[in-house]
């Protein structure tokens, strides 16, 4: 793999929240092994002169659905699953466009995304993916409406698509034997369902998700394969149960309140919150096919999700990034920054989006970080992030270079 230095740019320490000025980057075989206030050498390598343009890591999203190709997922799961496939493969190219080099799935994807963009037949970012999510019969990955009954010998239409981002399991066995095979499939984490939701179309928002044995059952299949379970829940309830029984990152969170938020706390859970897709599903979320009963429901939760944004961070609950876009709102994925940083304050939504994420991976030392040693994953911003957020947001207009494992994606310098 070809030899990289980067010199005369403003690196950005996303921990410390801070440029470090007139720096010199060096990559080889696809990690960094050198960063330095000195100029280096290196006869092999390709010289890139940044003249002072921000040298990053490259972002992490924590929560979205590469398979999510439209915004109405009842309907999704009846597409053809090549159809699904297919369209699935311009979502990832633009998010890596973006400048997010590494994604954690949320249900959809599997193993075969993940070798199709390791071997290059697709482009698109890192993949740590969850399979399907698993869901209650009723839960937030039942798709079905209330007037398809399906009797006991009836195959499940949710577990053979892969336009269904989730399958439905109920019980101790069958949520055993569910989550063995998302992991036997190559999950690299599991997701549950601990709350109703918005984009599905029978459960409240309020609503529990699974009880505590089927919970602690799948956290433990998770732990013998040295994995975690995230879970989708928005009220303080519904939080706070699941992190009882081990469940290691919160995704949305919207509802929250003080104690469920100390309790996270205490237990060292991590939360994702997904704010920008309530805007998306707010604004275009019928004009894209979304179901009446889940328009409905988005005001419940979006004027609480900023809300949530200061109560977690009054408890010292450590925020991932996460988008959870659907369908043509995908495009959108950035202004997760915009929405954080008025609250927050833009180095907390950048480390958001690096350090933090790197820590729910379990990837400190090789995600969300320009030192040596780290995977070679950075990007180019025509700006300074820390002053102006608004240089990350778009589809990557002020993103110039974006860098892979040491391979160079993008190049428009």
């Amino acid at each position: 793999m070809q030899s990289i230095l980067f010199s005369n740019a403003a690196v950005l320490d996303p921990a410390r929240g801070e440029l470090r000025e007139a720096h010199h980057v060096l990559v080889e075989n696809g990690l960094i092994k050198e960063v330095s206030d000195k100029p280096l050498q290196s006869a092999a390598s390709q010289v890139i002169d940044l003249k002072g343009k921000t040298l990053m890591p490259g972002l992490i999203d924590l929560h979205v659905h590469v398979v999510a190709v439209q915004l109405n997922l009842s309907q999704q799961v009846h597409m053809p699953n090549v159809l699904v496939t297919l369209r699935s493969v311009p979502i990832m190219s633009a998010m890596l466009r973006r400048g997010f080099t590494t994604v954690r799935d949320a249900g959809g994807a599997g193993h075969p995304h993940k070798i199709a963009v390791e071997s290059g037949l697709a482009v698109g970012p890192r993949l740590f993916v969850a399979g399907r999510a698993l869901s209650q019969t009723g839960g937030h990955g039942d798709m079905r409406a209330r007037s398809d009954y399906m009797g006991n010998s009836a195959p499940c239409g949710c577990c053979v698509r892969v336009g269904a981002l989730a399958r439905v399991a109920d019980g101790v066995d069958e949520v055993r034997r569910a989550a063995r095979e998302e992991l036997q499939m190559g999950a690299d984490h599991l997701k549950i369902m601990a709350s109703g939701g918005v984009a599905s179309p029978t459960d409240p928002v309020g609503a529990y998700g699974y009880a505590e044995d089927e919970v602690r059952a799948i956290v433990e299949e998770a732990r013998a394969r040295h994995t975690y379970v995230m879970a989708h829940a928005y009220t303080a309830d519904a939080i706070s149960r699941v992190v009882r029984w081990g469940v290691r990152t919160i995704e949305h969170g919207n509802l929250v309140d003080a104690p469920a938020a100390k309790l996270m706390a205490d237990h060292g859970a991590y939360v994702v919150p997904t704010l920008v897709t309530y805007e998306a599903l707010a604004s275009e979320g019928a004009q894209y096919g979304l179901g009446e009963e889940s328009v409905a429901k988005i005001e419940d939760v979006r004027e609480a999700g900023l809300r949530s944004l200061e109560i977690y961070r009054d408890a010292g609950v450590k925020m991932g990034f996460g988008s959870d876009l659907l369908g043509p709102s995908q495009r959108l994925q950035s202004d997760e920054f915009r929405i954080r940083s008025e609250v927050l304050g833009n180095k907390a939504a950048l480390l958001a989006a690096t350090t933090t994420a790197a820590e729910v991976l379990g990837l400190p030392e090789k995600l969300g970080c320009i030192a040596p040693g780290a995977w070679a994953d950075m990007i180019v911003v025509d700006g300074n992030p820390l002053a102006d957020i608004s240089c990350m947001l778009g589809q990557g207009e002020r993103i110039p270079l974006v860098m892979k494992g040491g391979a160079i994606q993008f190049n428009e310098l």
